[in-house]
């Protein structure tokens, strides 16, 4: 077959077109309008020369040469370009956790065959996997690390423990302190001026620590070797380590009484931090401050001088500053005796405990005479006022700060009303003992995200309420992009690629680029401002150059600043740049100007292609389309040029004559399905406002034009390939309605499923059955031409094969198994309310999406319905605000120099009333070299999106039982990761430690399992299960973590405790979230369980009468009908709290959740129950068993 525009095209591997498309998808955006090649799937991306985008000049890109070829492999819905990125699949070892089927054996699980599993780089090797319960070895060799030693005890901040003496004691543990001066410039503790004792070492000791903070409490030996991290950047990471737990706030208590250091190897305390120096450009690499004192209440600011002359930082991160006012100490030396062997050892080169002299910020004092041995009072040593001074420091100019008081010197002094208690009299010793058990460390840990989570030991980890997302560490928050929009799975990006293989998680993006924005900031200009490079958009990010220039965040290139950029609207002045919505504003919008198009903006242009052939008929869905279309004629957006047509068909095409002069529709029909035509297309597709009446006629009679048809066949293909030669002209939105498997023309399906094995391991047929579709989705997206499908029969439809056509023109897919008007109404009323949201919801045409990475990143998958034209270019003939896209991200080059890195996307399209306009968003995010900051940098929602996306392809690619075993592997690999950053005590005491910032991965991870798409050993239509991977494809983060994980909420107990008051008064009940478990369901209460597609009320057996009496309004239990759909509108405040909540709920989502109540002794409970995924069944582990698993 003959393309237009070029060469012949055998439809077979990599197929070249040439049609050039009839609008630019803008010329700043890098299009072209050569051939643009795609093959075997429509995610292939070929390598286009760099295009510097000048779009005043008009001029276009050249095609790429003759022999380029598709770069990489691809996987139905996703393209893979070549190089290795993270992979959650197969290894050759052998697994024991193939399928997580509940056995008698010890180990749990069935054995399966030699998969390949984890996370890995081509190349490398495979993971070892566990073959039994119990503990187990599961790190990658190349990444094998031995655990750090065990730390010392918690000591309390404010004081020095006397050193206990004895035979076996070691010299150098016997040495005691004496007082150290204050330095210049360190703020002292508020409260308090006693300043810490400086220990001194024995004679056969080792020398004294050197301090910058005028404390010097011990630091571990630097000859000795600290087993970290193996890294290829450890030595240029200034990677270092806080001995052991840190000391309390001041003000806060210390340790029991009766609390003395213990000599030998300690108890493992709880995860220590791991932290490093910020180094800003131009700073030199110093060595980090070996200690500092405990942390005040109120933290200082840092001095005038600048990171460079600071004594803390906070954790290594290669991005702007984030030490200030709030911030803490990067490391406190947990204060003991010297003794080499006690508490971590910094590895060799390490900067960890050398002298440094910072900026204004004085050595220790020296030290001279025989140390003195404090003295306790009540078991606690004892630092009462203090009075004068008498040491003299090495800098004359700088008075000596005073001496501790000592109680044997001063024993006629009158002591103070309470036990003096951190050089603070007056202090209350009881609430000091009650309070001993807090620690610094803890405190440190939960701040900067290096918190551990034992998944054994936390029964209800679920949050009670829903958590905010994690935000990244930069100065200027507030002008990132919403979370909402744009999000990482890591908040901070590595270093390098094998750093990120060591924290084996997936790096990627998920964004939400057209979702409804409230305070969009719109602008207006004559010149948009980009870089001249790589023509990414002027954002919050750039640094501005002698006022005149700005350095790109993106390629580093420094760009001159047009004269109008100086320029604020609103402050009308000129010289402030800073102030322009663009550098104020992470998402902008931008009208764009006619260079950004090679053709005038084209009319909004809407056909619908309707089924009606018997099977169609008997639905009744006809006659929902009608009715809704009707009532939303006049909201289906658009301005004044706005079109509409209308094809029907069953075993031939029907078109329909709309000119005018005519008083009412004229049907066509063509019945050569093979070779299909389109007759008269100029009265086809008509104005909508100037042909109202007749749309409005046609609607009105059409259920009845077709109520007796009894034709069974259906041709959809002939149907679809006509709509695509009447919108080619002008492109536009092509919406099909489909109710059996098309069985007539092109594109004929055949059944190819087997009901009996749907409950079977091995799934089968989810790929399509034919690529005519998919070559004719690749034909309308040329042709900037959308194709959304709605699927509404009650057999097998093949959705494998039909959403192909929406796969890859950026179109949608939504299905309504069993819809019927008088068999299904909840059915009925979920596709009356979706279509009535989707005619009139706002659409973007012709549109493409440029995703932009600063330079060392690149994107080799991308994920979501789409058609990829360029390496980081995807074709987007419509964009709706429901779309949501993923796209995996590698590291290509060493991020070294770089203090932050950024993702830019950029939305280019024609609105719904003849605008172009562009759309912007900005993600910028700090780059560490440190393992630790990236495990605790984990969006744990992020991930699972990703992974569950990852899980999809690798279903088509390989089978489900292999996208099964990656998701347990990604469960292992994050926890075997984390293990690497403790001590082996540590990991020992915490049993199954995780980051806190990732503990829901593993609960998330079993109910992806357990879903509608991966499930085995449980019944399952196959058209339902790939619509689900379908929809984790495709839906946007914010509902797709509701759809793995459903919220289950209780509704017996609401109170107007911390509701929710909207807009208009209503006040909304927010009760807690349980856990999916029958463990939280009590059989008095009523629960309603939100899966996002469905809305369940379960009602226990002994609900009280009053509750359904005032809500259910029936007398008791056993007179709820077993087909309640909707709740009575009563007049009580129970009524009113369940409705208000029910209805909130719904209304926070584009998907329409229609609402059923089940009675515990219902027939239908197993809609219910299905979903307490966290319980175990006959196919599937609980959560509990499988943490045991992962143990």
């Amino acid at each position: 077959m003959a393309v237009p525009g070029g060469q012949g095209v055998p439809y077979g591997g990599a197929i070249p077109y040439g049609r050039p498309g009839p609008t630019s998808a803008g010329v700043a955006e890098g299009l072209s309008s050569h051939a643009v090649p795609y093959g075997d799937s429509a995610h292939h991306i070929v390598k286009e020369a760099h295009l510097l985008h000048a779009p005043s000049s008009g001029g276009m890109a050249q095609p790429p040469p003759a022999q380029s070829k598709p770069n990489g492999p691809t996987v139905n819905g996703s393209w893979t370009h070549l190089g290795g990125g993270y992979t959650n699949g197969p290894s050759s070892k052998a697994s024991s956790h193939q399928q997580l089927v509940p056995s008698s054996s010890p180990a749990g699980v069935a054995s399966s065959s030699r998969i390949n599993q984890g996370y890995q780089q081509p190349g490398s090797s495979p993971l070892v996997t566990p073959t039994a319960s119990g503990p187990i070895s599961y790190m990658h060799p190349s990444t094998s690390q031995a655990a750090p030693p065990v730390r010392g005890p918690l000591l309390p901040a404010g004081y020095f423990p006397p050193t206990p003496q004895g035979p076996n004691m070691p010299p150098s543990a016997r040495a005691v302190s004496q007082p150290g001066p204050l330095p210049i410039g360190q703020p002292a503790v508020s409260g308090t001026s006693l300043q810490r004792p400086t220990p001194v070492s024995g004679p056969t000791g080792p020398p004294p620590p050197t301090s910058v903070s005028g404390s010097a409490y011990p630091v571990p030996n630097p000859s000795s070797a600290f087993p970290g991290p193996s890294s290829a950047h450890a030595a240029s990471s200034n990677q270092h380590v806080a001995a052991g737990p840190q000391p309390s706030f001041p003000g806060q208590p210390p340790l029991a009484s009766s609390f003395r250091p213990v000599l030998g190897q300690p108890p493992a305390p709880g995860p220590h931090m791991l932290s490093g120096t910020n180094r800003m450009p131009g700073q030199p690499a110093t060595a980090p401050p070996t200690s500092v004192p405990a942390p005040p209440s109120q933290f200082p600011p840092p001095p005038a001088s600048g990171l460079s002359g600071a004594s803390f930082s906070g954790p290594r991160t290669a991005g702007p500053s984030m030490a200030g006012p709030g911030f803490p100490p990067a490391s406190v030396s947990q204060p003991g005796t010297h003794t080499q062997g006690l508490g971590p050892q910094p590895p060799p080169g390490s900067m960890l405990g050398a002298p440094q002299q910072r900026q204004g910020y004085p050595g220790p004092p020296p030290t001279s005479g025989a140390p003195t041995q404090l003295q306790t009072l009540h078991g606690r040593p004892s630092y009462p006022q203090q009075f004068g001074y008498s040491q003299s420091v090495g800098n004359s100019s700088v008075p000596p700060p005073p001496p501790l008081y000592n109680a044997q010197q001063q024993p006629t002094q009158q002591p103070p009303l309470e036990p003096p208690i951190g050089g603070v009299p007056g202090y209350d010793p009881e609430m000091h003992s009650r309070m001993s058990g807090l620690s610094v460390n803890a405190s440190f840990n939960k701040l900067w995200g290096y918190e551990a989570c034992n998944l054994l030991q936390t029964r209800n980890i679920l949050p009670k309420a829903p958590e905010d997302p994690p935000k990244p560490s930069l100065p200027a928050e507030n002008a990132n992009c919403s979370t909402d929009i744009f999000r990482c799975t890591l908040t901070k990006i590595p270093e390098t690629q094998s750093l990120l293989q060591k924290a084996r998680l997936p790096l990627g993006v998920l964004i939400h680029p057209f979702r409804d924005v409230s305070h969009l900031p719109v602008i207006q200009s004559s010149t948009i401002v980009r870089c001249r490079s790589c023509r990414a958009y002027i954002n919050p990010y750039v640094q501005f150059v002698e006022r005149q220039k700005w350095k790109c965040n993106i390629c580093f290139r420094i760009n001159p600043l047009p004269d109008d950029f100086m320029y604020d609207p609103s402050t009308k002045k000129y010289g402030e740049p800073e102030r322009r919505p663009e550098v104020r504003n992470a998402t902008v919008e931008f009208i764009a100007p006619t260079e950004y198009m090679l053709r005038p903006p084209q009319p909004a242009a809407y056909l619908f292609v309707l089924d009606v052939s018997h099977g169609a008929v008997q639905t009744g869905y006809l006659s929902s389309f009608c009715k809704v279309l009707l009532e939303e004629l006049d909201n289906i957006p658009g301005d004044s040029r706005t079109q509409v047509g209308f094809v029907t068909f069953d075993s031939s095409v029907h078109f329909y004559n709309l000119g005018e002069g005519l008083s009412q529709p004229q049907m066509m029909l063509v019945s050569d399905i093979d070779d299909v035509f389109v007759p008269s297309p100029d009265s086809l597709l008509v104005n909508i406002h100037e042909s109202k009446a007749l749309v409005q006629d046609l609607l009105a009679n059409l259920p009845l034009i077709h109520a007796q048809n009894g034709e069974p066949t259906s041709a959809l293909g002939a149907a679809v390939q006509a709509a695509y030669k009447l919108m080619s002209p002008i492109g536009g939105r092509v919406s099909v309605f489909q109710t059996i498997l098309p069985n007539a023309g092109p594109g004929s399906l055949k059944p190819r499923e087997d009901p009996n094995q749907r409950a079977g391991k091995e799934i089968l047929n989810l790929l399509p059955a034919t690529d005519f579709y998919k070559k004719l989705a690749l034909d309308c997206s040329s042709q900037q031409v959308a194709v959304d499908v709605f699927l509404m029969g009650a057999q097998y439809m093949d959705v494998a094969s039909l959403a192909c056509i929406s796969k890859y023109s950026a179109g949608c897919v939504s299905y309504y198994p069993g819809l019927h008007s008088t068999q299904n109404k909840s059915q009925v009323e979920k596709f009356e309310a979706e279509l009535r949201y989707y005619v009139t919801r706002k659409i973007g045409f012709e549109a493409v999406m440029r995703i932009r990475c600063t330079k060392g990143l690149v994107i080799h998958t991308f994920h979501g319905n789409f058609f990829v034209r360029s390496t980081d270019l995807l074709s987007l003939p419509n964009v709706n605000p429901d779309a949501g896209f993923g796209m995996q991200i590698a590291i290509e080059e060493c991020l070294t120099d770089c203090n932050v890195a950024c993702f830019q996307a950029a939305v280019l399209y024609t609105s719904s009333r003849g605008e172009r306009r562009i759309r912007v968003h900005t993600l910028c995010l700090p780059v560490t070299a440190m393992l630790q900051d990236i495990l605790g940098s984990v969006d744990q929602e992020a991930v699972m999106g990703m992974l569950c996306k990852m899980a999809v392809d690798r279903s088509l690619s390989s089978s489900v039982v292999d996208a099964r075993e990656a998701l347990v592997n990604a469960c292992l690999d994050l926890i075997q990761s984390f293990k690497t950053t403790l001590g082996a005590g540590q990991a020992a005491a915490l049993g199954l430690p995780i980051p806190h910032c990732a503990r829901l991965v593993p609960l998330y991870a079993l109910a992806l399992m357990k879903h509608t798409a991966f499930r085995v050993g449980i019944s399952t239509k196959l058209d339902e299960r790939v619509f689900a991977m379908e929809q984790m494809k495709t839906m946007p983060l914010t509902y797709l973590m509701t759809y793995i994980y459903p919220a289950l909420y209780p509704l017996h107990m609401l109170d107007d405790q911390d509701a929710l008051e909207l807009e208009d008064g209503t006040l909304v009940c927010q009760p807690p979230r349980l856990q999916l478990s029958f463990e939280n369901i009590d059989r008095h209460g009523c629960y309603a369980l939100d899966t996002v597609d469905r809305l369940y009320l379960y009602v226990g057996r002994t609900i009280s009468d009053h509750f359904c009496t005032n809500v259910l309004g029936v007398p008791n239990f056993l007179a709820i009908p077993e087909d309640m759909t909707e709740l009575p509108q009563l007049a009580t405040e129970e009524s009113e709290r369940v409705r208000n909540f029910l209805s909130w709920t719904q209304s926070r989502r584009p998907f329409y959740s229609p609402l059923r109540v089940i009675r515990e002794d219902s027939k239908d409970r197993h809609l219910f129950v299905q979903h307490m995924v966290d319980d175990r069944t006959d196919s599937a582990l609980s959560y509990y068993e499988f943490l045991q698993h992962l143990k």
